[in-house]
């Protein structure tokens, strides 16, 4: 678990910067409170407060976000290192970290275009400042259930090829929405693939272990209000219409895991991945 340094001014980051003006501090944020997580120094005080209750349920949970990392760098270089793809739009990307989308998929082709999409108005200003000297990246702020609103921004259409393969990243987000946002986000984008394009969704899961149903109750009540562990039977819908990506629906690290996967995590069962094609 990251440490939970509370010492901070509640206003200020805690390396001392002062966030944005239309940043709102009586919220907390995803992305800030899973930069949290993660070690990371772009939160506030609303961020670190809500993770207490959650690592109460499950002290583990930080291990769910370092394997869920460890899986979008396996599935970023399956993606350009086999599939051939050379386009990605990140949903719900987060706070810019080690081992970012465009980092991995650059280490195998220089060329890939890599779009990162997030609600958060500290993504975009840390954005913005990470990638000023990418041609080949860019970060644009929406919310993922609007699809139409990120495929036909026009930073969107300037990167992506729309024509050609592209692939789709919903990493830990739809988990964060209702059923019914969920499965409509899904199919949406599912009408947004060309063929040959791939979508990448993992999800926290409930497989009838009881620390799922009490890390639920701590995310809806913990102070961020969201956090849906499905079933299986519930994350196969996600995929309907897609030609399912050996090994298919599976927890997080039984997906193409490589020797920097963890084998033994305590969290093994809390969440899935799957990867399906179109």
């Amino acid at each position: 678990m990251a440490g939970r340094r509370h010492n901070t001014s509640s206003n200020r980051g805690l390396d001392g910067t002062v966030p944005p003006p239309e940043v709102d501090l009586s919220t907390p944020s995803i992305a800030r409170s899973y930069d949290y997580i993660l070690g990371g120094k772009e939160h506030f005080e609303v961020d670190r407060r809500i993770t207490d209750a959650i690592y109460a349920a499950v002290p583990e949970t930080g291990q769910i976000a370092k394997d869920n990392r460890n899986l979008l760098r396996r599935a970023t270089r399956y993606l350009v290192g086999e599939a051939g793809i050379r386009q990605i739009i990140d949903l719900g990307s987060g706070l810019p970290t080690v081992g970012n989308v465009h980092e991995i998929a650059h280490s195998v082709d220089p060329g890939v275009r890599v779009v990162y999409v997030d609600n958060d108005p500290i993504v975009l200003a840390h954005g913005r400042a990470l990638l000023s000297e990418e041609n080949t990246t860019t970060v644009i702020t929406a919310d993922v259930r609007d699809p139409g609103s990120i495929f036909d921004n026009p930073a969107v259409t300037e990167f992506i090829d729309f024509d050609e393969p592209f692939a789709v990243m919903a990493v830990s987000i739809l988990h964060h929405l209702t059923d019914d946002d969920a499965y409509a986000t899904a199919e949406a984008l599912k009408k947004q693939l060309t063929e040959g394009s791939y979508l990448l969704i993992s999800n926290f899961l409930d497989d009838d272990e009881p620390r799922a149903k009490d890390l639920e109750k701590a995310f809806l009540e913990g102070g961020l209000g969201s956090g849906r562990f499905r079933t299986w039977a519930e994350l196969r819908r996600f995929y309907e219409g897609l030609e399912m990506v050996e090994p298919g629906l599976v927890y997080g690290n039984d997906w193409r895991p490589d020797r920097l996967t963890l084998t033994d995590s305590p969290v093994h069962t809390l969440y899935a991945a799957g990867m399906g094609r179109k």
